[in-house]
């Protein structure tokens, strides 16, 4: 008997430890769609994020990787590419690029990744409406965006508190006058999200 909770054609990868994917397999988009699936729901509910953020956010994204079929949540780039998540895999399809949320504001907040984007949505919900938002999807984007972060009166970084997203802190800093560190409202966790994982 199956005791798989998704469907027998969708491979979750319950049974096995997270997979480590090679960059070499294609990943190919099946199809997008409001997430409704238990699992995603639960994933959501996991990282503390309420099912109507991650809604308004991300879609339910069907995808293959050589023969295997799979479900995540997904964040879409401006180049039309998917950031892809779920609870046992990391992975994106091409192109891969940075995200930029655009509401015609002069205020801009950067991110490093899909879930420090709905944290914040979540804990700051008023400042994110307030604001454009460039979720960078890797930090080695950044260098990327910098056309970008100079059209903007404000910039308000909230980058990890690790190594690669303290660097990118200073650089950014140092770089544009009008970019504001704001590390230092979550200065005891790593990101966003586990701030608002341990404060629930």
């Amino acid at each position: 008997m199956n005791d798989n909770p998704l469907n027998n054609d969708l491979d979750f990868s319950f049974h096995r430890p997270p997979l480590q994917i090679k960059k070499s397999k294609k990943t190919s988009i099946l199809e997008t769609r409001t997430i409704i699936h238990p699992a995603m729901i639960s994933y959501l509910k996991s990282r503390k994020i309420p099912l109507a953020i991650g809604r308004h956010y991300l879609k339910e994204v069907v995808y293959k990787r050589d023969i295997k079929t799979f479900f995540a949540l997904g964040l879409e780039n401006h180049l039309g590419g998917w950031e892809l998540r779920n609870k046992f895999q990391k992975t994106s399809s091409s192109p891969k690029s940075y995200t930029w949320l655009r509401r015609d504001k002069n205020q801009l907040l950067v991110v490093e990744g899909m879930f420090d984007l709905l944290s914040l949505a979540t804990m700051h919900p008023i400042t994110v409406y307030e604001s454009d938002v460039l979720v960078l999807n890797s930090i080695a984007f950044l260098k990327d965006t910098e056309s970008l972060l100079q059209t903007y009166v404000t910039i308000l970084l909230y980058l990890d508190n690790d190594n690669a997203g303290n660097s990118a802190t200073s650089k950014l800093l140092q770089q544009f006058d009008q970019s504001i560190d704001c590390s230092h409202g979550y200065k005891e966790y790593k990101d966003m999200n586990e701030k608002l994982i341990l404060w629930n």
